[in-house]
């Protein structure tokens, strides 16, 4: 399939305003640039219950959470802790939270977005110890937010589909309740970048090798860490006994293929997966619902799932 329309403006709209690629900037201006541009392409002032900003306590220092109630309210609600995207260097509560109030509302869910420490100030592995340590204080203590602690389930894209995958991983080693589900984003598995997609894709839609090597650059202290299962989850040894999950890739994304290699040991190992390709789509496209009709069906079916996995947890 072409590139959506709809993609292609994006894009195109990108270079018509000479927006300057974010690996030619130090990581300070990166992360203020990227705060910026997530605001532009959203949706934009999308109602909500409540939410609740707070700091948590963590290994390594106070963890930022936002706690997103939906506008139809409710107590006991299911819990999804959602794990931001941005190549663990950029990004923030702030630039998800139209996202994570869609979320909220369509599946009437709490969802605690988790603002998890990232490089180069806190290199590997302060994420993913971050994002565990926000996932066990939600087991513990979400209840007194009106959440279920026994209905809880990870979600994220890109780096934060890396880290919901990585947290599931975290929770089976350390005999923790595992998720109810996991729902990864065209996540990042695999820090190698030596698949087809990379190699197809590696300029021109957003999300290029450059990019990434600029991410790699500033969150792994050593290239020795592209083979820790934490960076990488797809090469953990085993991925037996993880949640369901929901695999999502784009169709002009250069982590398509690592994301779909995912999916399928997922399903070889003995896991409940669901895979959907968005041929047109571009990496980052689920937080561009101001400009991409697609990122809503997206949403809409990762919230679906959600709702099943809750359903059939309680059973």
């Amino acid at each position: 399939m072409s590139l959506d329309p709809q993609a292609k403006w994006v894009l195109d709209i990108a270079i018509e305003a000479k927006v300057p690629p974010l690996e030619e900037m130090t990581a300070t201006e990166a992360k203020a640039a990227y705060e910026e541009r997530a605001q532009k392409l959203c949706l934009k002032d999308i109602p909500i219950g409540k939410t609740e900003d707070l700091d948590i306590p963590g290994p390594n220092g106070d963890i930022p959470l936002r706690i997103y109630t939906p506008v139809s309210g409710g107590e006991n609600l299911p819990v999804v802790v959602y794990y931001h995207g941005g190549g663990w260097v950029i990004g923030s509560r702030d630039s998800h939270d139209a996202l994570c109030r869609q979320i909220s509302n369509e599946g009437t869910f709490l969802v605690v977005s988790v603002d998890y420490r990232m490089g180069p100030e806190a290199p590997f592995p302060a994420a993913p110890t971050d994002c565990l340590a926000a996932y066990e204080w939600v087991l513990a203590h979400i209840a007194n937010h009106g959440g279920n602690p026994k209905a809880v389930a990870v979600a994220g894209d890109s780096a934060g589909g890396n880290l919901s995958a990585v947290v599931s991983l975290m929770a089976r080693e350390a005999d923790l309740p595992i998720p109810a589900f996991q729902w990864l984003i065209y996540p990042a598995t695999n820090m190698h970048m030596e698949t087809e997609s990379h190699e197809a894709l590696a300029e021109g839609y957003f999300l290029t090798r450059d990019l990434m090597t600029w991410f790699q650059g500033h969150y792994l202290p050593s290239s020795k860490d592209r083979n820790d299962w934490r960076a990488s989850p797809l090469l953990a040894e085993s991925l037996k006994g993880l949640p369901p999950a929901l695999v999502q890739t784009a169709g002009y994304d250069p982590l398509k293929d690592e994301g779909k290699a995912f999916a399928d040991r997922l399903a070889e190992e003995g896991n409940t997966v669901a895979y959907t390709e968005y041929p047109g789509m571009i990496h980052g496209f689920i937080n561009l619902g101001g400009a991409i009709d697609t990122a809503n069906v997206a949403i809409n079916e990762g919230v679906t799932a959600l709702k099943a996995a809750f359903q059939n947890h309680k059973a």
